[in-house]
């Protein structure tokens, strides 16, 4: 690849390396490949060269390059974002334990230092529609040598793959609670509770447990009577702690016919775990951490075991790099103070967090006397209602919704959702005061919010969080904004940037036009239907919506 300044007589073809501003609503962004009519435009501004790249023979353009590596890192249960700037994102299509082949990686990202492949850690419990990786060409290219042999690495045969997903298993999970005189009943309680929850943010179920007194026969009676009712997994959660793979517990385990495989683990807290089996089923005893939510040992064994891996001595022995859990952000404080909290595995990352704000506040001249918003399906469901169960699908958090006109019928449609009211009382004024209430209410912790329209009720959750996967103010994707086509529609995402602009906007009139004055921060995301196109402010438009024939 050639790169550098160029005349604008050798320029046709080659990839614009910086936006430019040529005046008023005319801006060329970084990476368009310039043809003769921009060329023309450029030198009309007074240009007589831009910086740009120009490829040579063998060089792959970036998104081709991140299309051909991110289709070969596919596998399983894994889906993938369409190559954009050089960038390709894979996400997971079901909840699962994300695994990865470190020397793999390690090796596709040492090849060149135009190929960058960044993973989750390995063994991270994952949610659907979770990203889980992403594929960056560095460059406006890559060298087709090279790329070709990241192919052959990332479809490696000879070995487990770079990225791969395993979901989650419906176990059934038996739990032996054992005690002694004097414990508190709050104790057992929790025990049962943090458990539950466990199992459950595992996609498992908790088979009612066993209550025993702290006696190894007892224990093992127990067991055999949740064999029989078909427990998968079986667990003890002692009344007092293990110390010894010949301890009351552990015993239970081998007079069930069962055997312990190992003691202990290098995780801290969950040191004292005693992992065993009966025949084919994981039998272990708990460490008196696994009373609390908190994450601890245990939930890293009951990850894989979930996600049908095998929890060797070997495994377990390599947990220690990482391990120490004490002080990490889900546990600040000591565990008598801190406050309960959901694991990792319970509450996967949704990356960037990004509120919601649905614009419902207008009178709908044009539907009158007609409130579109409250307009029913055919299904009787509300247009403004289906429109915030869409936000709600998506992984935008809060959700504000402001309401204005017959504010009080509005959010009677919405009773019971988890949304947030904002009355904006001067609605009619326009749009950007419906569009100020709301922001007012934006929490300080959002990096972004995705401004919606409450008459557009084919917007779905999986597009919104297409969107905010793509947003990255730090890499100049500030401005989100979807397009079927190449048209540019609705809802449109917004860095916390752009807030105290946006607050000064009068009239009756939105922030799009913003977008123009920051062309280089926009960046646009092509969606496979034109949802994002339609709104509907007429009874004739809203008869042709999906779901909306019967509209009189």
């Amino acid at each position: 690849m050639i790169f550098g300044p160029t005349r604008l007589e050798e320029a046709r073809g080659a990839i614009l390396a910086h936006t430019m501003r040529l005046g008023p609503g005319k801006v060329l962004k970084k990476g368009t490949v310039l043809d003769q009519a921009m060329l023309a435009t450029i030198a009309a501004a007074g240009h007589r060269e831009v910086i740009a790249a120009r490829l040579e023979p063998g060089d792959v353009p970036e998104d081709e390059a991140a299309d051909r590596l991110a289709n070969a890192l596919m596998g399983p249960l894994l889906s993938r974002s369409r190559a954009a700037t050089g960038r390709v994102n894979l996400f997971a299509e079901t909840a699962g334990l994300l695994t990865v082949n470190t020397e793999a990686v390690n090796r596709l990202n040492a090849l060149d230092e135009s190929l960058t492949i960044a993973t989750l850690a390995a063994f991270t419990p994952v949610g659907t529609k979770e990203m889980v990786a992403t594929i960056k060409i560095i460059p406006f290219s890559a060298p087709g040598p090279v790329l070709g042999v990241a192919e052959l690495i990332a479809r490696q045969t000879g070995g487990p793959p770079p990225i791969a997903l395993y979901p989650f298993r419906p176990l059934k999970v038996g739990l032996v609670l054992t005690e002694l005189p004097g414990i508190k009943e709050s104790v057992m309680e929790g025990a049962v509770e943090a458990t539950r929850h466990r199992v459950e943010a595992l996609c498992g179920t908790l088979l009612p447990h066993e209550r025993v007194r702290h006696e190894t026969p007892a224990i093992s009676d127990a067991l055999v009577r949740l064999r029989r009712q078909g427990a998968q997994v079986l667990l003890i959660a002692g009344a007092s702690a293990v110390v010894d793979r010949r301890d009351v517990g552990p015993s239970a385990i081998v007079r069930a016919g069962g055997a312990i495989e190992h003691f202990g683990m290098p995780v801290d807290p969950g040191n004292l775990i005693c992992l065993g089996r009966i025949e084919e089923i994981p039998a272990m005893v708990l460490p008196g951490c696994a009373k609390s939510p908190k994450l601890n040992g245990i939930d890293w064994v009951l990850q894989r075991l979930f996600a049908g891996l095998a929890v060797t001595p070997r495994d377990v022995m390599a947990m220690g790099v990482g391990g120490l859990l004490k002080e990490i952000e889900v546990r600040p404080l000591p565990r008598a103070e801190a406050p309960s909290v959901p694991s990792p595995a319970q509450a996967p990352r949704k990356g960037r967090q990004v509120a919601a704000l649905v614009l419902a506040a207008g009178r709908s001249r044009r539907m009158a006397p007609l409130n579109k918003l409250l307009v029913a399906d055919d299904k009787g469901v509300p247009m403004v209602a289906r429109v915030v169960d869409n936000v709600l699908a998506s992984h935008a958090r809060p959700v504000v919704v402001v309401t204005g006109y017959e504010h009080e019928r509005v959010e009677a449609a919405l009773s019971g959702k988890p949304v947030i009211f904002v009355h904006a009382p001067d609605y009619a004024e326009g749009l950007s005061a419906s569009l100020k209430a709301g922001l007012g209410a934006v929490p300080p912790e959002a990096e972004g919010v995705v401004i919606c329209l409450g008459d557009m009720p084919l917007v779905a959750g999986p597009m919104i969080d297409r969107m905010i996967a793509t947003f990255d103010p730090e890499e100049g994707r500030a401005i989100v904004q979807p397009t079927f086509r190449g048209k540019q529609g609705n809802p449109m995402l917004w860095a916390r940037e752009f807030l105290p602009e946006m607050m000064t906007i009068t009239g009756d009139v939105g922030a799009r036009h913003l977008a123009g004055k920051h062309a280089d921060r926009v960046a646009e995301v092509e969606m496979a239907d034109d949802a994002v196109l339609r709104d509907f402010d007429t009874t004739d438009a809203l008869r042709k919506a999906p779901g909306f024939a019967g509209v009189r």
